[in-house]
């Protein structure tokens, strides 16, 4: 009895709709993600079993480092701009075009008003290093034989008036004193801001 020849067919799978949903999810992620900014300082938090969630948005970040000095991140660049147009409108200091350029990308604020234009001059790789070893002044500022806020208050209140919706977060290294971060607190609550965020990293109960 002879062989039964069965006729090959070529397969042939319609990847149309598969590219569309990669498309739409490509899409999705580009429009929904957001780009975190390199810190130059990195503070490491301790670990926490609160799960109350950080508002995404309208924040100003306050690290304190491990050796005290201390640090603000401003999210929005708008906001940002406005905060340090209005600080050095204080002290009297003027950003050219290129330091401003330089200041929204490097969103962190980490020196003194009076260095902010040399800090903004230098090159990328030198201002993460420059920053490290400055950090904005919490001493009181001498204004006329008396005592006045300090430059981290100085910046606080600028960046309130500028947007009243502005959140405050603290963000300290595990390493931090503990005198350190009442120290910053202590500035906050002289100024009446009692409600702000402690930034920590989530662990679990039994650890």
């Amino acid at each position: 009895m002879g062989k039964v020849k069965i006729e090959k067919k070529d397969v042939w799978i319609d990847m149309t709709p598969m590219s569309d949903v990669m498309v739409l999810l490509l899409t999705f992620f580009m429009l929904t993600s957001t780009f975190v900014k390199n810190e130059p300082v990195k503070v490491n938090t301790p670990g926490s079993v609160s799960e109350i969630k950080v508002p995404e948005k309208d924040v100003l970040t306050i690290s304190v480092a491990k050796d005290g000095k201390v640090f603000m991140t401003i999210d929005n660049a708008n906001d940002l701009i406005s905060i340090v147009d209005a600080m050095t409108g204080r002290f009297g200091v003027t950003l050219n075009g290129k330091q401003q350029e330089a200041l929204k990308k490097h969103s962190m604020l980490g020196v003194s008003v009076e260095k902010l234009p040399a800090y903004l001059s230098l090159p990328e790789d030198q201002m993460s290093e420059v920053i490290q070893k400055e950090g904005i002044p919490t001493d009181s500022i001498d204004e006329g034989g008396k005592k006045g806020m300090s430059e981290f208050q100085l910046w606080i209140t600028e960046a309130l008036a500028v947007n009243e919706d502005m959140k405050i977060a603290i963000k300290a290294d595990s390493d931090t004193p503990y005198k350190t971060v009442k120290k910053v607190m202590s500035e906050l609550q002289d100024m009446n801001q009692n409600r702000y965020y402690l930034i920590t990293s989530l662990k679990k109960e039994e650890d």
